[in-house]
């Protein structure tokens, strides 16, 4: 029989359809685009904020750390806690609460506040995208749920090529509260366009937290989030590292830094894109064939370090890889079943992980002598571990076969 989706993928139990279902998508997408502003954002305003809370930039590193512990945490919490929440209130309130967090940082006082503020900031950051996941599948046919994941999330690869920029110009220009003020001020609006045009989104019949902790005993959750959190390292193992090999491998001058970085965000947009119109088509192969491009993307690094333009189109490649994001997104819907509120805010814990182990090896390379074009020969060591995970899911999943209609059969 044909494949056919879970109820709770269609929205099951909501008497309030989108009558806009593109406004629906484009107030999920500015929701991205505030998250994706100040995670990417945060890390370039160190250097401003870091004297003006009296710290140097080493400590005021734990502050991005805070914000991703607080993602890594805040996901899996809060989608238990909000499982008979329904959908719409629930973003409401993420996105009040992200708001919360970034005004606050903007006004932090001392060191301290400023990392209890950013871990409060990054609690609501994978519930809303899991959440927003879940409510975009819901708004279209099973054959097109991947590329509406996806339009939410080209909200958050925007904000790396305007989002981020603009944070860093008002940073230079006004001080780098004000970025977080910006940052605060597009978590209210979308507060308010979620408010308006987004169905409600009853939970379904049952739902509970004692179901979505039912997400924990499924092994291929368990796998996709691994292929997540070990094959996106490798993006993060040489973007983190990338401004710096640019300034001293490449030679380049610190204006050009941004042109570079604005070219892995466009791969980003792309990727995400087309990853997720081949996701809709086959997705697991989609995964697999993503990881292994990303591989090769990677291998590529080290020989393109030399130069600006082999490395710029390298670094535009391996920005296309973070459309594995979307794919693992809906791969999670098949396969969490009827816990899927969970297994969606657990993706963004995965790749936050991902977002650590990276940079971690890449500093373990380089505290070993290395040289920072070595960055990219970790990440694809981690780019084939994820793809040696994606085997191994594909093996005792039937050879594959997407389990798009396991909780309805």
């Amino acid at each position: 029989m044909p494949d056919r989706p879970p109820p709770i993928l269609r929205g099951a139990g909501d008497a309030s359809p989108a009558r806009h279902p593109a406004l629906v998508l484009l107030a999920l997408a500015m929701g991205g685009f505030a998250i994706g502003t100040t995670e990417f954002a945060a890390m370039s305003l160190l250097p401003a904020f870091a004297p003006d809370l009296g710290i140097d930039a080493a400590t005021a590193s734990h502050v991005i750390s805070a914000y991703a512990l607080g993602v890594v945490i805040g996901a899996p919490i809060i989608a238990v806690l909000a499982a008979r929440i329904a959908r719409r209130r629930l973003l409401v309130g993420l996105m009040v609460l992200f708001a919360l967090g970034n005004g606050l940082s903007a006004l932090a006082p001392d060191y301290p506040a400023m990392l209890v503020f950013r871990f409060l900031a990054g609690l609501p950051h994978g519930a809303y995208f899991g959440v927003a996941a879940l409510v975009a599948a819901s708004l279209v046919p099973v054959e097109r749920r991947a590329q509406a994941v996806a339009r939410v999330l080209t909200g958050l690869t925007v904000a790396t090529i305007i989002g981020v920029p603009l944070a860093n110009v008002i940073g230079q220009v006004a001080g780098w509260r004000w970025s977080f003020g910006l940052v605060a001020g597009l978590a209210l609006l979308t507060a308010v366009l979620v408010r308006w045009f987004a169905p409600l989104g009853r939970p379904a019949s049952g739902a509970s937290a004692l179901r979505e902790l039912g997400a924990l005993r499924r092994g291929q959750v368990w796998l996709t989030l691994a292929t997540g959190a070990i094959g996106f390292g490798g993006l993060f193992a040489v973007y983190t590292y990338l401004a710096s090999t640019l300034l001293t491998v490449t030679g380049v001058g610190p204006g050009t830094v941004p042109f570079v970085l604005g070219l892995f965000g466009l791969g980003l947009t792309i990727g995400n894109l087309v990853c997720a119109w081949a996701a809709d088509r086959a997705q697991m192969p989609a995964a697999g064939l993503t990881l292994a491009a990303s591989a090769a993307a990677l291998a590529l690094y080290p020989a393109a370090t030399g130069n600006l333009w082999t490395l710029a189109l390298v670094v535009f490649l391996i920005g296309c890889g973070g459309g594995l994001s979307t794919i693992l997104q809906t791969r999670l819907m098949d396969v969490a079943e009827d816990a899927q509120t969970l297994a969606a805010a657990l993706n963004h814990s995965a790749f936050n992980v991902a977002n650590a182990l990276g940079p971690w090896l890449s500093g373990l390379a380089l505290a070993h002598g290395y040289g920072l074009p070595a960055t990219g020969w970790v990440g694809t060591a981690l780019a084939l571990g994820g793809l040696a995970i994606w085997a191994l899911s594909c093996a005792l999943d039937r050879g594959g076969r997407p389990l798009v209609g396991a909780a309805a059969e």
